[in-house]
């Protein structure tokens, strides 16, 4: 899972910790394997800052998205792992380089997502929803041609997730700017 997510090699290394810690807590009577291996390889991506959404786990897992957001929940408490949120610009760089986006770009969009964490719109949305709409945002603000199609296809997530948040980042852009 860890190559077809192109995980490096310290969160290999920290999944397994993670579920030789959980073997040892005695975890997982109750659970999949393969669902505990996931959680395990989530959180550890996660806690290195190199995160990868649910949905791509679920794409290279036999595990479905509900099993490993439980057993991810599970881990985490019964563990005390300490996992901060996701930072949506941690996703911007890969989702540039999928969309093959210039450098300008990329800094636009980080940009954008600071001002709209700096006036608060970030708490309780999607890190992969918010990298998208900031990478469509900073295209259409440096004249870089792409649809929101073809970000949703890259960051698999809906067109009308990207331009719920899309709104709201160019919100607090223009804000600044008045």
């Amino acid at each position: 899972m860890a190559s077809a997510l192109g995980l490096p090699e310290n969160v290999r290394e920290t999944a397994s910790v993670i579920y030789r810690r959980a073997l040892d807590e005695d975890l997982l009577p109750g659970r999949s394997i393969e669902g505990v291996a996931t959680a395990s390889l989530y959180a550890a991506a996660r806690q290195a800052g190199v995160p990868r959404s649910l949905d791509e786990f679920t794409r290279v897992s036999r595990v479905k998205r509900m099993e490993l957001t439980r057993t991810y929940r599970y881990i985490v408490r019964e563990l005390s792992l300490e996992i901060k949120p996701a930072d949506p610009a941690s996703y911007v760089p890969r989702f540039a380089s999928d969309l093959d986006l210039p450098e300008e770009v990329t800094n636009r969009a980080r940009e954008l997502l600071s001002k709209a964490r700096d006036a608060g719109v970030l708490s309780g949305k999607s890190p992969v929803g918010l990298a998208a709409a900031a990478i469509y945002a900073a295209a259409l603000l440096c004249n870089e041609r792409v649809t929101q199609s073809d970000i949703s296809e890259v960051a698999n997530i809906s067109e009308v997730t990207i331009r719920n948040r899309y709104k709201e980042l160019l919100e607090t852009d223009t804000d600044e700017i008045r």
